[in-house]
């Protein structure tokens, strides 16, 4: 096989695009995957080991071309929380408790590549938009409410509520150095003028100035700084499972796993709508799984697609996955010359420069629109965004999608509703033809013709019984459906007690125009039976032969 066909999007006609791509993007991606580092809890050299690893192993084997991978403000705070709840676990041993964090870590990325290599890249793409809003929205705050204690100079804390209980003490004990570094650091990442972004990225000028006037203004040790970095190769991390905590961790990798499939292919349509191309939604849930499975290994943070990595890349010239792959050998390079160059780094400047990651992430766009945006939608977005940072990011998003389908399932039946038509009588605007209306008109409300205009599913077979409920007296029921081309199972049994009260209440029942497909579900369910069961019933080709054959034992009847 040839490295083009192994490596998707591979080409060399764009080699100084991408060389000039992958150098910007390094640039931007080391002062985050420090500052990712470093509030996950596990350190900043483990930021930057998974900006390495998935960005180097997402962009060979992934689906997105020009997209650039690392560790993200969403992955990072999941994360977080993972290493806090098994460090926790092991107060005495605190390694065993990150050695079984990053084994997680490696069971998302296997979860990844079994997504990708079941074609789920599809589904997780259909997950809605107020869904997606509420819990980005959600992350973004909380990586701000983390964030504040380390700009106060206080010790950061293991989650946003608990980062919210420390701000009376951090503001009894305020720091005014680290207040200030962190204030130089917001301004320069907020209001650096976009022509500068050119020469330096935003974060990488506020990382070098923020950690210059520590260093030359203040007195050594005035603020919290990052201190010693390890430098060159990270050791094996081999898995550690503990069989009781076997639940725990598969639904901890879970989270991980959609979390990072959810956020990587969001990034791959800002990608694609920059680029103008198409990604491959499953071959980029393989190229995730590889890399996050390879940094859990490593001791990296889980990463995905990195929207702002991404863009840069693009803007600078990327296009291809050797931009992505460059990007990573940049700083892998930085991790084996100059890692102790970092450890002046203030922890305040981190937290300024993830401050401004935080509000990038909430969607704006959507809280703007709200006004005009259906309440339903609203409401989803707002308890995502609710349930997320007060309870549960993977209930957040379960919840969520559970309403949003209860919600397009009410809307779905009310279209299916109103697409049944019930006719009793007719006049020359009524849909039917000539003799149909006749038929209809001279059986003087004896003859209900039921019309099913699009797929029914249990809701509307619901409605649709309600209605008939309503109906007065009639001696035949016509179900016409020849322009219904599924039925589910719950709506086929709503139609067989539909047919069994009609029944009952000795009518004559008669199917027509019954497609292929809708008559093994009706079959299945032994409704054939129960209409030739009913006086006169009988299952015709198309309309008109059931109107005849109606009018026929009517007029026998009488």
């Amino acid at each position: 096989m040839s490295p083009r066909n192994l490596v998707h999007g591979l080409h060399f006609d764009n080699l100084r695009g991408d060389l000039y791509g992958g150098l910007t993007a390094a640039v931007v991606a080391l002062p985050l995957a420090l500052a990712f580092g470093v509030s996950s809890g596990a350190g900043p050299i483990a930021g930057v080991y998974g900006a390495i690893c998935v960005g180097f192993f997402a962009a060979l084997f992934g689906g997105t071309p020009s997209q650039v991978s690392g560790p993200t403000g969403p992955m990072t705070v999941v994360m977080a929380a993972i290493l806090t709840q098994y460090t926790t676990l092991y107060p005495d041993d605190p390694a065993h408790g990150a050695a079984l964090a990053f084994t997680v870590v490696m069971m998302g990325g296997v979860m990844q590549l079994a997504f990708g290599l079941l074609r789920f890249g599809r589904f997780i793409e259909l997950v809605p938009v107020p869904v997606v809003s509420g819990f980005m929205s959600g992350i973004g705050v909380i990586i701000i409410l983390m964030q504040l204690p380390p700009l106060l100079g206080f010790e950061a804390q293991a989650g946003p509520l608990a980062s919210a209980a420390a701000l009376p003490a951090a503001w009894g004990s305020l720091n005014g150095h680290a207040v200030m570094l962190g204030l130089v650091a917001i301004v320069i990442v907020y209001l650096m003028p976009r022509a500068w972004g050119r020469v330096i990225p935003s974060p990488l000028l506020a990382l070098i100035v923020g950690t210059l006037v520590a260093m030359l203004a203040f007195q050594p040790g005035s603020s919290p700084i990052l201190g010693d970095i390890p430098s060159g190769l990270p050791t094996v991390r081999w898995p550690t499972v503990e069989p009781a905590l076997f639940v725990e961790m598969f639904l901890s990798a879970l989270t991980l796993a959609a979390l990072g499939s959810i956020d990587s292919l969001l990034t791959s349509l800002v990608a694609d709508n920059v680029t103008r191309s198409y990604h491959d939604s499953d071959r980029e849930l393989l190229g995730q799984g590889i890399g996050n499975t390879v940094a859990g290994l490593l001791g990296g943070l889980p990463g995905a697609g990195a929207t702002m990595r991404t863009v840069v890349n693009v803007k600078a010239g990327g296009r291809t996955p050797i931009s992505g792959a460059l990007h990573a050998l940049v700083l892998l390079a930085v991790v084996l010359g100059a890692g102790g160059l970092a450890r002046e780094i203030p922890h305040a400047v981190l937290a300024g420069i993830l401050i401004k990651v935080g509000t990038d992430i909430i969607d704006w766009d959507f809280l703007r629109a709200a006004r005009r945006t259906p309440g339903t939608d609203v409401f989803i977005m707002v308890v995502v965004f609710l349930l997320t940072v007060f309870v549960d990011l993977i209930k957040a998003v379960a919840v969520g999608m559970a309403i949003a389908g209860l919600i397009f399932m009410k809307r779905m039946s009310d279209l299916q509703l109103r697409s049944i038509n019930m006719y009793r009588d007719a006049d020359e605007s009524t849909p039917l033809q000539g003799e149909e209306r006749r038929i209809l008109r001279e059986s003087a409300g004896q003859i209900l013709l039921i019309h099913f205009g699009s797929p029914m599913s249990f809701g509307a077979a619901k409605g649709m019984a309600r209605q008939l409920s309503l109906l007065g007296d009639y001696r035949a029921l016509i179900l016409d459906l020849s322009d219904m081309p599924e039925i589910d199972f719950t709506a086929t049994r709503s139609l067989f007690d539909v047919i069994r009260n009609a029944v009952h209440a000795g009518r004559s029942v008669v199917l027509c125009g019954v497609r292929p497909s809708v008559a093994r579900a009706i079959d299945s369910q032994g409704i054939r039976e129960q209409v030739l069961a009913s006086p006169g019933g009988s299952i015709e080709a198309n309309r008109i032969h059931a109107l005849q054959h109606v009018e026929k034992q009517l007029s026998q009847a009488d």
